[in-house]
Parts: C-alpha cells; sequence; structure tokens
C-alpha cells in the first residue's frame, strides 16, 4: 500500500506540469553514443512517448556521429575533424547520409512499436534548407541551417506525428550537406516557438567541477554563460551545446534543458518533477 501511495504521490507532482505543457512543443536533441546503446534508447523513446501520450508535441532531432566513425572504420577511412566539425567531402557524403537515413528508419520503427505515431524526416526531403558552412579551412559538403519548411513541421505535428529528422540539408541547387545536429535542434526549436529545447547528453548538465558530481548547476541565465565559459566551468563539448541552448531562447524558445540520458527515464524526471536532474538555461 504505502508503495502505491508513494507512486500516486509522484503522479500528484506531476499534474501541473501535464496540465501546463499540453499541446505545447518540445525539440529534443538525441545523438553521439547514448544514440548507439540501446538500453539507454530503450529508456529515451519510452519517455518521448510518454510526452507524446500526455498530449506534447515532440520533434526529435538526432546525430549519428559515432555510427559514422563505425562505419568509417569498417571501410578503411579516415575521419577527420575541424573544431568539432566532421570535414565531409564528396566521397564521405553518402556514407554520412546512408548512416543518417539507418539512424532515422530504426528510430522510427521503434517508436512505432511503442504505439506513438511518427514520421521520419531526411536530407532527401524538402525540409531543412542549408548553405556551405564557411571556416578557416574547406569543410566540404558541411552546411548551416538557413530555413525550414515551417508549413511541413507543422503539419506533421497537426496530425500527431513525433517528428524524427535526420541532420542534413540541401541548397537552392539541391546540393546536400551534413548539418550539426545541436544547430539544427535549435534552429528548429526558434523557428517553432518551443517550450523546450531538451540536449541529452552523456554527463549531467553543466558542473562547477567536473570531479564533484554534488556540484551541478541546476538553473542558469543566458547572461551568465559568457562568464562561465572564460572561467572553464563551461568547456570543451559543453560549450556547443550551451551556445546552441542560448542562440534558442534569444529566438523564442522559452527554457533549454541540458540532461544526461544515462539516468532512467531522465526526459521526465527532468520536466515532470519539481527538482529536475540536469541543467537548465533560462532568460
Amino acid at each position: 500500500m504505502e508503495e502505491a501511495i508513494k507512486k500516486a504521490d509522484v503522479l500528484i507532482e506531476a499534474l501541473p506540469y501535464i496540465k501546463k505543457f499540453r499541446r505545447n512543443t518540445f525539440v529534443i536533441k538525441y545523438g553521439g553514443s547514448i544514440l548507439f546503446e540501446e538500453s539507454i534508447r530503450a529508456s529515451v523513446l519510452e519517455d518521448i512517448v510518454f510526452l507524446y501520450f500526455m498530449g506534447i508535441n515532440v520533434v526529435l532531432v538526432h546525430g549519428g556521429g559515432p555510427n559514422i566513425t563505425e562505419r568509417f572504420k569498417e571501410l578503411s577511412i579516415k575521419s577527420e575533424f575541424y573544431e568539432g566539425i566532421r570535414i565531409t567531402n564528396a566521397d564521405t557524403l553518402g556514407v554520412v547520409e546512408d548512416e543518417l537515413l539507418k539512424l532515422n528508419k530504426m528510430i522510427v520503427e521503434e517508436i512505432s512499436a511503442l504505439g506513438a505515431k511518427s514520421a521520419g524526416l531526411n536530407g532527401k526531403d524538402d525540409l531543412i534548407y542549408a548553405e556551405k558552412k564557411k571556416a578557416k579551412i574547406d569543410l566540404g559538403f558541411v552546411g548551416g541551417i538557413v530555413n525550414i519548411n515551417l508549413d511541413k513541421f507543422r503539419r506533421l505535428i497537426e496530425e500527431n506525428h513525433i517528428v524524427v529528422v535526420s541532420p542534413m540539408g540541401r541548397d537552392s541547387k539541391h546540393t546536400a550537406y551534413n548539418i550539426n545536429a545541436d544547430e539544427a535542434a535549435s534552429f528548429i526549436s526558434s523557428k517553432l516557438g518551443a517550450e523546450k529545447l531538451v540536449l541529452l547528453t552523456d554527463v549531467r548538465g553543466v558542473m562547477r567541477d567536473p570531479s564533484d558530481r554534488n556540484s551541478l548547476i541546476s538553473s542558469v541565465r543566458d547572461s551568465e554563460i559568457e562568464e562561465l565559459i572564460k572561467s572553464k566551468v563551461i568547456s570543451s563539448g559543453m560549450i556547443p551545446k550551451v551556445l546552441a541552448g542560448i542562440s534558442a531562447i534569444e529566438k523564442g524558445t522559452r527554457k533549454v534543458h541540458i540532461i544526461d540520458a544515462k539516468i532512467p527515464h531522465a526526459l521526465l524526471l527532468e520536466i515532470f518533477t519539481d527538482e529536475g536532474i540536469g541543467t537548465e538555461i533560462v532568460k
């Protein structure tokens, strides 16, 4: 009986959040090694389907870096990066597209198996409009988003689909480009005016001291981020994530969450409990 009462208490705690977020849009970015691991993926997708059945509109943007790297190894292709960006030439672009398409189909199938309607969108769809990304060196077929097909996104959401997006885009000449998944999720979140952008990662969030598990910064204002980067509290791979979060907030997203997908049902714990488990970025 006591265990049942505890479960009921959890549901009651979640009720205000369910009422508040119903019919709102969440954009979730999911990639890296946490996409590669089956048990973690199963937990994440269960959470996403739970959000869906709570009446929340979900757009899931996935990456695929480890899968692409593994495929490169099989083909004896060397992975080359510049400032964390994978250099993508004419020979490797097809491999990147194929791997992202496989992942897209797998995620759609696994969501469907959990009982939700889902629609997979990839670089061949009239969805993401891109242009070649400029850098100090030629990155090849790496792009930045300039726009999205907003009508198509809205139509799929209105038709009650979980929209699963592969981060590929095309320019006016139909040239394909590989796009950073964090950037893609941030841009899409802004254009949709999402209530939340959730960046799933393999660390708890922004830590004041990475060696101290109790040093999690649970909430941070966008105006504080620059100082945290200067003082190296935010460093390495966390920098592009917080910058993507700030960009989303400045352009219309209400709140950004960075959470550790390795924690079982991290999404639900962050969104439907008073304390949360990760770092939120607010304006």
